[in-house]
């Protein structure tokens, strides 16, 4: 199923069309099929088509305990990266509890991030594993987004387009701090989409994600 075809069989309410949750991972490594789901942090995004915002009071965090960490030697590169050091990961809260609740913070809105494939991979093969089920809500990447919006700008990464809009952040790589800069990063999406006379409704801007494989299709 696509995205635009698992947009339209979503039954979103009209006050949760207008939250929006912008998430990010940590993960034992890179590889999104084998590696595993550390952490997990998101913000609420406030989608006003006049004064959109990111809802500081309205966010998420949580680490999952990882029974594989024990006995196993740490992976020091990866641990300096993403900051979850093993004491960390051995005393998370139980995968099961972690990933309802997550499920209950994220209701029904959507969820986004930036490379969402990796993302959302991640969650879903946890979920699938744990829960038996996957979050049953639409997923959007932000990067096509802003690369439809913004095509003289050359930025792929989150880093590249950080620097473009002069967005700060002090800890990159660590889920809570990725989280808001690609919210930041969002909000600053927002004037193109209005010179656009692109009204920032969900399906509207996965209409624009779209178009950007349409291109380089």
């Amino acid at each position: 199923m696509g995205l635009l075809d698992a947009i339209k069989g979503w039954r979103g309410g009209a006050d949760e069309v207008q939250r929006w949750v912008v998430v990010d991972v940590e993960s034992s490594g890179l590889d999104a099929e084998r590696d595993r789901l550390l952490a997990i942090a998101a913000v609420a995004v406030q989608a006003d088509d006049q004064h959109p915002h990111i809802l500081l009071g309205d966010s998420f965090e949580v680490v999952l305990r990882q029974a594989e960490a024990a006995g196993r030697l740490p992976d020091k590169a990866n641990i300096l990266l993403h900051g979850i050091g093993v004491g960390a990961q051995r005393t998370g809260v139980e995968p099961a509890q972690a990933l309802a609740a997550f499920e209950r913070y994220v209701g029904a809105s959507p969820l986004l991030a930036f490379h969402a494939a990796f993302d959302r991979t991640m969650i879903e093969r946890a979920f699938q594993a744990v829960l038996g089920h996957r979050p049953a809500v639409p997923w959007l990447d932000i990067e096509p987004v802003a690369a439809v919006l913004h095509p003289q700008v050359r930025a792929r990464s989150l880093d590249e387009w950080m620097a473009h809009f002069d967005i700060r952040c002090l800890v990159r790589h660590q889920a809570a701090a990725d989280t808001l800069a690609t919210a930041e990063l969002l909000l600053k999406l927002w004037p193109a989409m209005r010179a656009q006379g692109v009204r920032p409704s969900f399906k509207a801007v996965a209409k624009l994600a779209a178009q950007r494989r349409w291109v380089t299709g």
